[in-house]
């Protein structure tokens, strides 16, 4: 059974299609004219519409090209006179699936309605596989048995069925777009379109064009009218990436989009009716960029309805073997490499790297590792050259001296080697953040700054807000 629109300004027609269309058990609407066939397409979705070219208050071809903007897996059968063949050629290229000519006879039309409708379910078919597979290539990347990994599971379950905005907050390669997409497809628009963009990676005059669209002339080279972003995900989900690169500019016309749901393209006059979801994400701390002028106080609140942070690699650590493992299988099946593992010393030099690059960065060293790898193990050979300097470094119990040497040692000056070294590998997997790498050293705030001090080690900016 499906939904069908029948338009026609003859009534004789309209109800003929009626009785035949509901004898064949699908659910049937009709429309008089142009602008009563639109208004209908707004308030209803129907699987296929039956148009006469030629219609009071606009034409068929009006009607097409609502469709296909706004409705494009509705499929348009166009009605026509024999006169008037050319115009419905015309259509065809236009997007209508075909046409037939009056008058018809019925078993002609019910073969043409039959094949439009079997071309609207493969078409619904391919998109629901489409985004099953997505949602399945997300997910083998969304690893994590850690507590703060569960933490993100558990959010994404909980917000994937709403049309609430989301804001994701995280470092460069914490797996923002991935979250995005699994809550696209995991929420009721997953058959429909999440498109992505960089707000960061596209120059400041082309950005309200690529966000909103333009008109035909509204600047030199614009030959055409172009959707924006925001029209092509009409019904699926926008991702602004990076949003704390957008213009201030910017930043006040995004918020109207997000506060109407309307937008206007650049050189238009009128606005278009949005309806999608908007996932953001950034890897600067908004609160500090609104604080600074930087950033609009007004669409931050717009946007961090609900916060979802990526926690940074670092934080869980637990997760790497997952995800090692994960990316060998990748990796080792892409190169047809029969790499299966990472040897015990690697594993460690893993574990204890700081990884300023997160999951994206333990991904092109596992792909490095399986490229470079002269057995079936990966081990330290194939990482790069800064990672294997850190060898010594791990574990910390490998720094202490075993033994005194024939000619002795100077304690002191081996125990302060230690502390220095264990006070900057502090530093440096807190990314130079004293409060938090004193707590991993288990010393009060002020013995920790006590100890720089002593051995002259210049650590990151006070920005823990400790007094002295």
């Amino acid at each position: 059974m499906a939904s069908i629109l029948v338009v026609d300004d003859e009534t004789s027609i309209r109800e003929f299609l009626e009785i035949l269309l509901k004898r064949s058990g699908h659910q049937v609407r009709s429309a008089k004219d142009a602008v009563d066939a639109v208004a209908r397409l707004k308030d209803e979705t129907y699987d296929l519409v039956l148009s006469d070219l030629r219609l009071p208050k606009g034409s068929g071809m009006d009607v097409l090209s609502w469709v296909s903007k706004n409705a494009p897996s509705t499929q348009l059968v166009m009605m026509t006179a024999f006169a008037t063949t050319e115009t419905a050629i015309v259509a065809m290229k236009a997007g209508a699936y075909d046409y037939i000519i009056k008058p018809f006879k019925v078993d002609e039309l019910t073969v043409l309605i039959d094949r439009a409708l079997e071309r609207r379910h493969l078409q619904t078919e391919n998109r629901a596989l489409r985004a099953t597979l997505d949602a399945r290539a997300a997910n083998a990347r969304l690893l994590g048995s850690s507590e703060k990994m569960q933490e993100v599971f558990e959010l994404i379950h909980k917000v994937a069925p709403t049309r609430t905005t989301i804001l994701l907050t995280g470092e460069s390669g914490t797996g923002k777009e991935l979250v995005a997409r699994a809550i696209h497809s995991r929420g009721p628009r997953t058959n429909e379109a999440i498109i992505a963009i960089n707000c960061g990676a596209i120059p400041e005059n082309l950005i309200e064009s690529e966000l909103f669209g333009h008109s035909r002339g509204s600047f030199t080279g614009a030959v055409a009218d172009k959707p924006g972003l925001f029209e092509r995900a009409d019904k699926g989900t926008v991702f602004l990436d990076e949003i704390g690169e957008l213009p201030l500019a910017m930043q006040v016309k995004l918020l109207r989009v997000l506060q109407e749901r309307k937008v206007r393209r650049v050189g238009g006059t009128l606005d278009i009716d949005v309806d999608c979801r908007v996932i953001a994400a950034t890897n600067r701390h908004l609160e500090a960029e609104v604080e600074k002028g930087r950033f609009r106080e007004d669409l931050f609140f717009r946007l961090n309805v609900i916060q979802i942070r990526l926690p940074a690699l670092r934080e869980r650590r637990a997760d790497i073997p997952l995800l090692v493992e994960a990316f060998i299988a990748k990796f080792a099946e892409q190169q047809q490499s029969p790499v299966r593992a990472v040897s015990d010393r690697a594993l460690r030099v893993l574990m204890d790297w700081n990884w300023p690059g997160n999951v994206r960065e333990l991904e092109n060293v596992i792909e490095r590792g399986i490229t470079l790898a002269s057995a079936n193990v990966v081990d330290l050979d194939a990482f790069p050259a800064a990672m294997r300097g850190t060898q010594s470094l791990l574990p910390a119990a490998a720094v202490v001296v075993e033994d005194i040497p024939p000619d002795g040692l100077e304690l002191e000056a081996v125990l302060e080697a230690y502390e220095r070294r264990l006070l900057e590998k502090a530093l440096v997997r807190t990314n130079g953040r004293k409060k938090k790498a004193a707590e991993l050293l288990s010393l009060s705030f002020r013995s920790f700054r006590y100890r720089l001090a002593k051995l002259g080690i210049s650590g990151a900016d006070d920005d823990d807000g400790e007094a002295s």
